[in-house]
């Protein structure tokens, strides 16, 4: 498999964005299954993981923690804070929450779930615009001066934002949708992501499986 440049990282040019194992569209696999999925990426050559928080709230993080920790050190380990999913007057409701405790208070628990020392990319899932994006890409920069990851990337932001971020802690990758029928990126943030030396990384490049049946 070909390999890419991810900051500090080389990955995998396929990465596997391991939400639909526990969170998302339709029924989540079993347990089983969604073991024999993750080391058959790995046999495959797939050194890049992602989940995240929320991904059946803290449910992925668990299963990539249990599955993968035998082979840490020959991947790539990514995840995200900053968005999760509360019940509000009986109903589930997804919170994006920035705040520097928050954030801190995540990746500490990311860590147990995900059995490892340090998450080497720890993205911001969503910017929480009741917060200022430098206070919490500074919380996340303190994460990384404690060692507890190694870099840090933002997930759909805009150019503008990515620039106010930078600025405060270098960012290694800027996630957001690209395929077919999602383009916005090229209207700016390609071009300052060339810039400013940040990886893009495409998630749903296949359209959410509409490409791939």
């Amino acid at each position: 498999m070909h390999h890419r440049t991810l900051g500090p990282f080389q990955v995998s040019a396929i990465g596997l964005g391991c939400m639909n194992l526990s969170h998302a569209y339709g029924t989540p696999v079993s347990a089983e299954q969604g073991e024999r999925v993750l080391l058959s990426a790995l046999d495959a050559g797939v050194t890049l993981f992602d989940t995240a928080t929320l991904y059946g709230f803290g449910a992925n993080e668990t299963l990539l923690g249990r599955v993968l920790k035998p082979h840490r050190q020959k991947i790539t380990l990514a995840s995200k804070c900053g968005m999760g999913i509360v019940p509000v007057d009986g109903k589930m409701v997804r919170v994006i929450d920035g705040r520097p405790d928050t954030l801190r208070r995540e990746c500490e628990n990311s860590l147990r779930r995900l059995k490892t020392e340090v998450i080497d990319l720890y993205y911001l899932h969503r910017w929480d615009k009741k917060v200022p994006i430098e206070d919490s890409v500074g919380a996340l920069s303190d994460l990384v001066r404690k060692g507890y990851i190694r870099a840090i990337g933002l997930s759909e932001v805009g150019a503008s934002t990515l620039r106010r971020a930078h600025a405060v802690h270098p960012i290694t990758a800027l996630q957001t949708e690209y395929s077919l029928w999602s383009r916005n990126a090229e209207i700016a943030v390609l071009q300052a992501c060339r810039e400013l030396g940040v990886a893009f990384v495409a998630f749903s490049p296949v359209a959410r499986a509409y490409l791939c049946g």
